[in-house]
Parts: C-alpha cells; sequence; structure tokens
C-alpha cells in the first residue's frame, strides 16, 4: 500500500510541475511542434504534390518491400484499420495516403534508428487505395491496396 501512495505522490508532482510550466508559457506545444509540422503537405489537395511538399521528392516507385494490410471492405469509412511495414533499408519515413481524400495525406510517421512499422485508423471518403509510402536515401518506394467502404468517412 506504502508504494502506491508513493507512486501516486510522484506522479501528481509531476503533473503539477508541467501544469505550472504550461501556464507560466515556459512549455508551449505548438512552438515545440513548428519546426516539424508540414502543415502545407497536409493541406494540399494533389498526390504528387502532398509527396514533394512532405519529402521534397515525388514519384514513388512501386516496391515488394513495401507492404499494406487493411480490410478489403470497410464497412465504415470513418475507421479503416492501416498497417504500413518497409523492409527497404534505411527507411526513415513512412506516410499513408489516399488519393481520393480532400487532402490525400493522412499520416506521416518518422524513423530514427526504429523498425519501420505503423499501424493507425484512418478516415476514407469513399473506396479507393490505401497508399503506403517509405522514405529511404532520398527516394520513394510504395505499394498500395484497394479498400472498399460502404458507409462514408471524411467528405461524405
Amino acid at each position: 500500500m506504502q508504494s502506491n501512495r508513493r507512486v501516486f505522490l510522484k506522479g501528481s508532482m509531476a503533473a503539477s510541475a508541467v501544469g505550472l510550466a504550461v501556464g507560466a508559457g515556459l512549455l508551449t506545444p505548438r512552438a515545440v511542434l513548428a519546426a516539424t509540422w508540414p502543415e502545407k503537405a497536409y493541406s494540399t489537395k494533389g498526390f504528387d504534390e502532398s509527396l514533394n511538399d512532405l519529402f521534397g521528392v515525388s514519384g514513388a516507385a512501386e516496391s515488394k518491400d513495401v507492404t499494406v494490410k487493411a480490410p478489403d471492405i470497410a464497412e465504415n469509412g470513418a475507421v479503416v484499420p492501416v498497417t504500413i511495414e518497409s523492409a527497404v533499408a534505411g527507411t526513415d519515413n513512412i506516410a499513408i495516403l489516399v488519393k481520393g481524400n480532400p487532402t490525400p495525406l493522412v499520416a506521416n510517421f518518422k524513423f530514427d534508428g526504429a523498425q519501420p512499422f505503423a499501424s493507425t485508423r484512418i478516415r476514407m471518403g469513399k473506396t479507393d487505395n490505401v497508399i503506403g509510402v517509405a522514405h529511404a536515401g532520398g527516394k520513394l518506394y510504395m505499394a498500395e491496396k484497394q479498400v472498399k467502404v460502404t458507409i462514408g468517412g471524411c467528405g461524405g
């Protein structure tokens, strides 16, 4: 029982310290993320333009080393489970895109020496291909899988 009390007190003290730092303006999440947030890439309406804004290159080549796992049929376009994995050596980024969405770039994951594997749930407005793009050595590698959406998710 004594250890539970200590854990609770440590957590409370840490939360209080963070709350005070945020309240005093010493810790601002927007300032921390501003340098790495690719805002233009997430607002671009075209597929190639999104890749160019995100990576500085466009024109991804099809690759068997990139895999996209998603359901064949998604009953609800608002929550489509997607997993992207890359076996390309030196993969430092994985992006998930859906061309038919109002903005194609759905998610971007950075890897600094970690295994290039990303799993999340995305929104899809209609039946379309989910595209996984891996960035390695200044080049783009991609794979895609069609997902049929029966109930609208985003934009519809």
